[in-house]
């Protein structure tokens, strides 16, 4: 490993801000913080003088994996920097295997200190962490959607007036779906003649998927599935407890029902004359990330896929690069509650293992500096996806991605579809 200091500015005056030392993680070797296999990690921070003095900075790196165990030893280095100056502090390491690190810098300096990590990956297209399928996985969710359909969907659309503007309808729609259950969406279809290509939209934890009235040529269904949005006449909704419900068993647990809600939204679509039923795309961010997922896995109708910081994968890897007193609450409430059985139950609505069964292409993007829905479980499943693929990630973004990567997504769906490009 190696210390290397840059000068990135000159003397620029004294900067605007509080003052003190500000520390802005940079990505100077890698674009979008992602590094080759047999390629040295770069780590890297902008130090930018805002004091009224001069001052002499102690600078030490220490690195760690995302389970927050060290990586070599720690190095020190002593600079000094003018009033208004910056400078790029990079610290260059060898890594042993793939997977995401976390490089950390403490700045000390006479009445002052200041810790920043800032996380990089490595070679992450390696990762492969083992599936954790039960025996009878593929037969659980065989079950489940054989009593999906023999549930009467009862589909009704309700025609929506006031949001039916310019050049495309726009309906509330219900149906039923497994257990019999209520759900909804909003449904926008362009006045032109069909049939359409369909984006369906899924909600993240908690979400509330409303019209977006944005394209006139694709149809847009924004679907709650149960205890969102318009989706909770007969399962409420309180998103700080969605992943704990029905956590005891398999059968019945929130997802078990979630999952399925999607496939019943495909095939609401599906029984449209105005849907091109080659065309369907779901999409979504976090927990809407992984019911995309989810939904392709569960239904080759799907012909596109784009999860983006995907939630509801590698639950092993999720809780021991991310903590949630929550989940720690929950298992200690009952003596009959392990992490082991707990992860048991959880392994049956992982879509990393449900990833092989996803046969259409994917588009993923990843938050780099995301503790939420960390990297390692976004590459977990993206890893084990068969079919054609390809990912964006944003080496500043936290649980998000860019603005930019909406509109790079919808591209790349009117692209698979043959229609024109947006701008």
């Amino acid at each position: 490993m190696k210390l290397v200091i840059l000068i990135l500015l000159g003397l620029t005056g004294v900067a605007h801000g509080a003052p003190g030392i500000y520390l802005r993680p940079v990505f100077e070797k890698s674009a979008n913080g992602i590094f080759d296999q047999n390629k040295e990690v770069h780590f890297s921070f902008e130090l930018n003088n805002r004091l009224k003095d001069p001052v002499e900075i102690k600078v030490v790196w220490q690195v760690m994996t995302d389970q927050k165990k060290s990586i070599g030893k720690s190095t020190s280095s002593t600079i000094k920097i003018q009033v208004g100056e910056k400078r790029v502090a990079s610290y260059a390491a060898k890594i042993p295997r793939p997977g995401f690190y976390k490089g950390i810098i403490t700045c000390s300096w006479e009445g002052g200190r200041l810790t920043k990590t800032v996380q990089v990956g490595y070679a992450p297209e390696k990762l492969l962490p083992p599936l954790t399928t039960e025996s009878d996985f593929a037969k659980f969710w065989d079950e489940s959607r054989a009593r999906l359909r023999k549930v009467n969907p009862q589909y009704r659309l309700i025609h929506q007036p006031e949001l039916s503007k310019g050049e495309l309808n726009v309906y509330e729609v219900s149906m039923r779906s497994f257990g019999n259950i209520r759900v909804r969406g909003w449904y926008e279809v362009p006045k032109s003649k069909g049939p359409h290509p369909v984006i369906l939209r899924v909600p993240g934890y908690g979400g509330n998927m409303k019209p977006i009235a944005r394209f006139n040529d694709m149809i847009i269904f924004s679907f709650n599935p149960r205890g969102h949005g318009n989706s909770q006449e007969d399962v409420k909704g309180k998103p700080g407890n969605y992943w704990i419900r029905g956590l005891d068993n398999k059968e019945g647990y929130y997802y078990q029902g979630a999952y399925l809600d999607c496939v019943r939204a495909v095939d609401f679509l599906c029984s449209r004359k105005e849907v091109n039923p080659e065309r369907i795309a779901v999409a979504g961010g976090s927990q809407g990330g992984g019911l995309s997922l989810s939904t392709a896995a569960l239904d080759s109708r799907i012909s596109l896929c784009a999860p983006h910081i995907p939630f509801l994968t590698n639950w092993d890897l999720y809780f021991k690069t991310s903590h949630w007193p929550e989940m720690d609450k929950w298992i200690e409430a009952k003596e009959s509650r392990t992490w082991q059985s707990t992860l048991k139950t959880m392994s049956y609505f992982d879509t990393m293992n449900m990833a092989p069964w996803i046969e259409c292409p994917v588009f993923m993007g990843v938050g780099l500096q995301d503790a939420i829905c960390p990297p390692v479980t976004c590459f977990a499943v993206y890893n084990r996806v068969k079919g054609k693929k390809e990912y964006r990630v944003y080496p500043h973004a936290k649980h998000h991605v860019d603005k930019a990567h909406h509109p790079l997504v919808f591209n790349w769906m009117r692209k698979h579809f043959g229609l024109k490009l947006t701008q």
